[in-house]
């Protein structure tokens, strides 16, 4: 970014001029970002010496809160953006998604840190940061191979639970809201679902063969060349044996996005799990759950619609449970 600053002087700087008192300040404030990714990361990582772990993170939030308010904020320049929110936010948004996932520590949403959750809610205001934010899923899954491991605690385990879908009501229908103050994840452009599910509609039917392909690796087989990320497998075998079923079940998923669940299961084109139906329905439920644990935020969808897909693929393995 600093390159591009300088590549392209005719444009809105992103920094205050060289020399100047408020480029000085900038300057520090790119050094705190660094003490703060190394106080992340040591807790993050270790499990050792936690609360000692805790309270240098602690200290070192409280000076990020205090050099937010120092101009006013919303930002740490004052009022509009600076290549320092933009250093800042990967880190911001990874430790708030990680360190509430491994160790039950709430960044945002608890009122604890206001001038923060300030900053989340002005850079969630712009179109430019959400086509990029992750969500805590994503990144919480992510990490870990490219950090060598993080350290789960008691504390962080019904968050991790409620993260990853596992606590019965998270991924399923009807799903809890979605504000800036909602748990375990906030998000200030709040939720539209009728929108949110149109677009996760939108996204299976304009990629739908290679959806169902992809799926199809759930039944099938891993690839011959694994890689450190549990999820990932990208040399999987798809059971293509399976596709007609794996698609007719996508399509069903389809419906109930376009019309919800409630409406679909009235119609004539309800979903209807039969005995001795002609589809071998633990082929079509792990494929389903396979693509489910894989839906990346913002890779595939933005958080809102990628809740709606998660959910819809959890009704369907629902009904193929016999739930």
């Amino acid at each position: 970014m600093s390159l591009l600053e300088q590549a392209f002087p005719d444009n809105k700087p992103l920094m205050p001029s060289a020399g100047s008192p408020q480029r000085a300040r900038a300057d520090n404030l790119m050094r705190l970002e660094r003490r703060f990714f190394s106080d992340w990361l040591n807790w993050l990582c270790s499990g050792w010496n936690q609360q000692a772990a805790q309270s240098g993170l602690e200290r070192t939030l409280k000076m990020i809160c205090q050099e937010l308010q120092a101009e006013g904020g919303p930002y740490f320049l004052g009022s509009d953006i600076s290549l320092v929110d933009i250093t800042f936010a990967p880190m911001l948004e990874r430790a708030a998604a990680s360190l509430t996932y491994y160790k039950g520590f709430v960044m945002r949403g608890s009122g604890k840190y206001p001038a923060l959750e300030a900053w989340f809610d002005a850079m969630e205001s712009r179109a430019t940061y959400l086509g990029t934010k992750s969500d805590h899923y994503t990144h919480c899954h992510d990490l870990p191979p490219q950090l060598g491991g993080c350290h789960m605690t008691p504390a962080g385990e019904p968050f991790a639970a409620a993260i990853d879908g596992q606590d019965g009501s998270s991924w399923r229908l009807p799903l809890p809201p979605l504000t800036a103050s909602s748990s375990p994840e906030a998000y200030s452009p709040g939720e539209n679902p009728p929108l949110d599910r149109l677009q996760a509609a939108a996204r299976l039917v304009c990629n739908h063969a290679a959806v169902v392909q992809f799926a199809l690796r759930g039944a099938g087989k891993p690839g011959p060349k694994p890689v450190s990320a549990p999820l990932a497998d990208p040399t999987g075998i798809a059971a293509a044996e399976h596709t007609a079923a794996v698609d007719a079940a996508l399509r069903h998923v389809v419906h109930a996005l376009l019309t919800g669940v409630q409406e679909k299961q009235v119609m004539q084109e309800a979903l209807q799990i039969k005995d001795l139906g002609e589809f071998d329905g633990a082929a079509v439920m792990a494929s389903a759950e396979y693509l489910r644990d894989r839906i990346g935020v913002p890779r595939d969808l933005k958080l809102p619609a990628a809740r709606q897909l998660r959910a819809h693929l959890n009704w369907l393995i629902d009904n193929l449970q016999g739930r």
